[in-house]
């Protein structure tokens, strides 16, 4: 079973996580479980309380992450040569390692133990020095060495004078440029030169204009000094890398102390992540026993909003090893369970909780049955599920276990459901777990009235508003207020006297004192549905126009002649003046039928044919041709 996810744990989790800032404290949050020595929980409630303590008094701890770091110390163990980036890189967590020194050592006034983890850390400070004073805005500064100041001093001399050999023949050149200034080709500088004016220019082309008009020549005395500029950067290149290479072996050298480090920084970050979460949820340090009782003062949950959440109290010991909770189906029950069962997981894995006060016993196991827990894929009903979940429980817990359960009982013939109900809380007594469990059935309430070891609780509700106040009473058995629910959200009250006599009998409905006046359903007007229409019959449609017949075409209602009958697709051929046009039968209606403008046997083929065509068909009667008839399609 997920008890994370039943129990809300996992978005617990997830605001926790938000609050880290290394990927290793993210990672470890998302792995977080119990803690069974009571001596490392203890431990770890106390780092809880000092990160938050440190944070209260001096702010929020410097930490940032450090995963790319990580990289860059495994390229410096594998010999490769670090860049300048990599290097300012190192320098930054190096500096971040010495605010955390600084922030750590403001805390040892304040006398807390977490403050001491300072000594754990070395910001190497020669290290970041030389770095510092090598590497400048992504790349190895001037006065890293003396030999690199000088080259790079006599590369900028020699472009210098490049730039001014190249001016001065342009200037005695003037008439032969095809512009006013030299530019820059393939990383040599040249002088924009006419086509025509090629011979005139000692020198080399390097390009050309693209349309060839003008030339982009490097002169010969500008040559001299590319080939000069060209070995000084070969030197300055071998004596950066020279640079780059010995910070990479300081680096090396250093790597199993900056490992220390970024563990000790993942370490930080994970403690002070539960202090701000600690902030966050206005928690408090729970004090932790194995005496098998948990007491919570003005408990809530750790996801409601506090500003509405109404405090819950909670006390389970020693002589009471289970508490039967009842009460209406929107008490807040469920919610109330998860509270107290929510709370003591996170004390046992060293967070603070959301309670006033808390006193919590440890526990070896959280086991739970929430929800329908229904799966359409494995065919479980929701029943089905329910029992093999709550048998799955029942085979783990013992007397160091803390058991929940929801609705017990619930999704089957309520007799044979309150005897199963009863008789997994049997098991769970004499397992000697401490147990809650939430019910409707009223023979429940009676069986933990008389069983040693189990009371009754009820949650109260306002009547008025409808709502529940979260507040636990323990001892006293509630009721499901089902009927009173109904009528004040207006169910009518004839439906109410049927599940009143149903239950209760004849003699409950005379007692009853309904809250509204009569009342009926109002039906509300839903959509209609359209069934299609029959499909026209083709035999009628065949007959509805005879050739000859005079229609009129809508919407532009012209007369025309039929000369093709309707088919299938109910559409028919009207001859209209100048031409024949197809058209739905619909959007057609009989003028004049034919009987009444032509003979019986007259020959329309006078009206829909030409000449030419009518005397086609003539010889085509009378004898063979190769004549064609052309279709006015």
């Amino acid at each position: 079973m997920n008890i994370d996810r039943q129990i809300e744990f996992d978005k617990v989790k997830e605001i926790w996580a938000g609050l880290a800032i290394t990927d290793r404290a993210k990672e470890k949050i998302s792995e977080a479980s119990l803690y069974f020595s009571e001596n490392e929980l203890r431990k770890q409630l106390r780092d809880t309380t000092d990160a938050r303590n440190l944070i209260e008094k001096i702010g929020t701890p410097p930490l940032q992450n450090i995963s790319e770091i990580k990289d860059i110390l495994l390229i410096a163990e594998k010999g490769d040569c670090l860049t300048p980036y990599q290097l300012e890189r190192v320098e930054r967590v190096l500096a971040a390692i010495k605010r955390l020194k600084d922030y750590l050592e403001k805390g040892k006034i304040h006398h807390n133990s977490l403050a001491y983890y300072e000594e754990n850390l070395d910001a190497l400070v020669e290290l970041r020095q030389e770095i510092c004073n090598k590497i400048r805005n992504g790349a190895v500064d001037d006065y890293a060495s003396k030999e690199l100041g000088q080259i790079r001093n006599q590369i900028i001399k020699c472009e210098e004078h490049m730039k001014q050999k190249a001016e001065q023949i342009m200037r005695s050149y003037k008439a032969c440029m095809a512009d006013s200034y030299c530019t820059f080709r393939n990383g040599r500088i040249c002088l924009p030169v006419k086509k025509e004016y090629r011979l005139k220019i000692s020198g080399s082309v390097i390009d050309k204009s693209s349309t060839g008009s003008t030339l982009f020549m490097e002169p010969s005395s500008v040559a001299k000094y590319y080939e000069e500029l060209e070995l000084l950067k070969i030197s300055e290149e071998n004596e950066v890398y020279r640079i780059l290479y010995t910070l990479s072996s300081i680096v090396l050298a250093s790597a199993p102390i900056l490992h220390e480090n970024l563990t000790m920084i993942e370490k930080l970050d994970f403690i002070f992540s539960k202090g701000k979460l600690s902030l966050e949820m206005d928690a408090i340090e729970p004090t932790i026993n194995t005496d098998r009782r948990i007491r919570l003062t003005n408990a809530r949950h750790p996801l409601m909003d506090k500003t509405i959440a109404v405090p819950l109290q909670f006390d389970i010991g020693q002589k009471v090893r289970g508490i039967v909770i009842t009460g209406p189906n929107t008490g807040g029950k469920t919610v109330a369970i998860k509270t107290v069962m929510l709370n003591c997981i996170m004390a046992q894995c060293g967070l603070h909780v959301t309670c006033k006060q808390a006193d919590i016993c440890m526990n070896s196991s959280y086991l739970c049955d929430i929800g329908d827990g229904q799966n359409l894929s494995e065919n479980l009903s929701t029943f089905s599920a329910h029992i093999t979940n709550v048998l799955e429980v029942l085979r783990e817990a013992n007397k160091d276990s803390f058991v929940i359960m929801d609705e017990l009982g619930s999704g089957t013939d309520p007799t044979e459901g309150m005897g199963i109900a009863i008789a997994i809380l049997e098991e769970l007594r004499k397992s000697g777990a401490i147990f809650l469990v939430t019910t409707h059935y009223p023979e429940i309430k009676e069986y933990a009235a008389k069983t040693e070891d189990i009371v009754n609780a009820r949650m109260a509700f306002d009547k008025e508003t409808l709502s529940p106040t979260y507040q636990m009473i323990i001892g006293e058995a509630g009721e499901s207020c089902a009927f009173y629910i109904a009528d004040r959200l207006g169910m009518p009250n004839e439906m109410l006297k049927v599940a009143i006599r149903a239950a209760y009998g004849e003699d409950a409905v005379k007692s009853y004192l309904f809250q509204n006046p009569e009342s009926n359903l109002m039906k509300r007007n839903t959509a209609k549905i359209s069934k299609a229409k029959v499909g026209t019959d083709h035999a009628k449609l065949s007959t509805k126009y005879k050739i000859g017949d005079s229609v009129m075409v809508y919407p532009e209602k012209k007369i025309g002649i039929v000369c093709v009958p309707i088919n299938e697709k109910g559409v028919l051929r009207v001859q209209l003046p100048n031409k024949k046009i197809w058209i739905n039968h619909k959007r057609v209606k009989l003028h004049v039928a034919a009987t009444e403008l032509y003979p019986e046997d007259y020959d329309f083929s006078i009206i829909f044919e030409t000449v030419e065509n009518r005397k086609k068909r003539h010889d085509m009667q009378r004898k063979y041709t190769d004549a064609v008839i052309e279709s006015d399609e």
